[in-house]
């Protein structure tokens, strides 16, 4: 009696490996090597991608888009060290793209709220999208956050501007602390916020850092990171 094929029960099965045509139309939009944006990583979920496995521990180097190859999981999977010095997982959108970032990874097919699940349960941070380019795109951890529980993300600045919900969190956080006669919120240099304190005089340099220390514990007990990427203070003298 002939045999009977029986359905494929991979949601990839019949993947020809190629890129898909929206998240490529977005990825070819945006600026080489920057944070992904809102569109960018709407075209990523629901997408598949591809995360590469190592058959053999390789030495460590730097990847042409300045990234260091890292460690590696103990089930292959290969980690990059950012340029800011966290710890990124690496996807791709195309067979063609993994090659080209390294010819021996085994492309392993996977949606991108699973990469991004992936991504935090080995305590990582970002997602690097395709590596080797021609387009790399970093996605910061509060997208990779809102990608793993399936919800939208919306960035800390868009325009310009920091978003309102964001630089309310970070004064509602601030407002009992010591010392501040003023609070601002704005985009930043080095990081993706700046929150620039307005200082009171008379503080010696022990009681600066302390008044520093506040702040940071209260933005850590905040909701800002899940919003903000990253954030630096600016301390200047209050009028």
């Amino acid at each position: 009696m002939a045999g009977r094929a029986l359905p494929g029960t991979s949601p990839f099965a019949g993947d020809d490996g190629s890129a898909d045509p929206a998240l490529a139309a977005a990825l070819a939009r945006h600026e080489p090597g920057a944070r992904a944006d809102a569109a960018l990583v709407a075209a990523l979920d629901g997408a598949r991608l591809l995360v590469p496995v190592l058959a053999e521990l390789e030495a460590s180097g730097r990847t042409e888009a300045g990234l260091h190859v890292d460690k590696e999981a103990s089930a292959g999977v290969v980690a990059l060290r950012a340029p800011d010095g966290r710890t990124a997982l690496p996807v791709f959108t195309s067979t063609a793209a993994m090659a080209a970032w390294h010819p021996r990874a085994r492309p392993v097919p996977a949606s991108a709220r699973r990469a991004a699940a992936a991504c935090l349960e080995e305590g990582w941070h970002v997602l690097v999208v395709d590596a080797a380019g021609p387009v790399t795109a970093v996605v910061p951890a509060p997208a990779v956050h809102a990608l793993a529980r399936g919800v939208a993300w919306e960035p800390a600045v868009t325009a310009g501007a920091v978003a309102p919900d964001v630089a309310a969190a970070v004064r509602a956080a601030l407002s009992r602390v010591a010392h501040l006669a003023s609070v601002d919120v704005v985009p930043g240099r080095s990081a993706e916020v700046a929150v620039v304190l307005g200082v009171r005089p008379g503080l010696d340099r022990p009681a600066l850092d302390r008044l520093l220390q506040a702040v940071g514990d209260a933005l850590g007990g905040a909701d800002v990171a899940a919003r903000a990427d990253s954030i630096e203070l600016k301390v200047v003298a209050a009028a």
